[in-house]
């Protein structure tokens, strides 16, 4: 009886140590993979690519047109007066320096709402981590590009993302 009392306080203490163990246990998430794969990542992402394709046609609508102009310009060289044609080339210079700001201008908005879409879809995904954390009774969740290596089973990605597309279809990052 003793023996038996001793045998199941050890199995009791080992089963207690081994479930404490696995919540000690950092887990970790793939935020990259979740960022391009979820459904509200990847509706985002469409959204920026469609706007910097729209945005890049349209400025390299406007360089051709500039370049036209140029060559019109250096055909009138020759018929027109040196002052008109002084005019002409600063107000091509000026328009060409203002395409060069809007391109920059553009690329810098684009970029500014690739990190607000981030940060709107990183926002959304926090209590999605701490509610799944709860539940699991997991103390830490890493991010994978942190890790050297780390067992497969540790990964959490995939039931995250399961989460965050049943709650999140869309974001809002304008």
């Amino acid at each position: 009886m003793y023996i038996f009392k001793n045998l199941l306080f050890i199995i009791i203490i080992i089963g207690l140590t081994v479930t404490n163990l696995s919540a000690q246990t950092p887990h970790f998430i793939d935020f990259q993979k979740i960022l391009n794969e979820s459904i509200a990542g990847k509706k985002a992402q469409n959204q920026l690519k469609n706007s910097l394709e729209q945005t890049v046609k349209k400025l390299e609508q406007t360089q051709k047109n500039l370049q036209d102009q140029e060559k019109k310009i250096i055909q009138q060289k020759k018929l027109i007066s040196p002052e008109e044609y002084k005019k002409q080339v600063d107000d091509l210079r000026k328009k060409v320096s203002d395409l060069q700001k809007n391109r920059a201008n553009a690329l810098q908005k684009i970029s500014k709402q690739r990190a607000k879409a981030k940060k709107e879809l990183l926002k959304n995904l926090n209590p999605i981590i701490q509610n799944y954390m709860q539940e699991k009774k997991i103390r830490m969740v890493l991010n994978k590009k942190d890790l050297i290596l780390a067992d497969e089973k540790l990964d959490i990605t995939k039931n995250i993302m399961d989460i965050l597309n049943k709650k999140v279809k869309s974001i809002n990052f304008n």
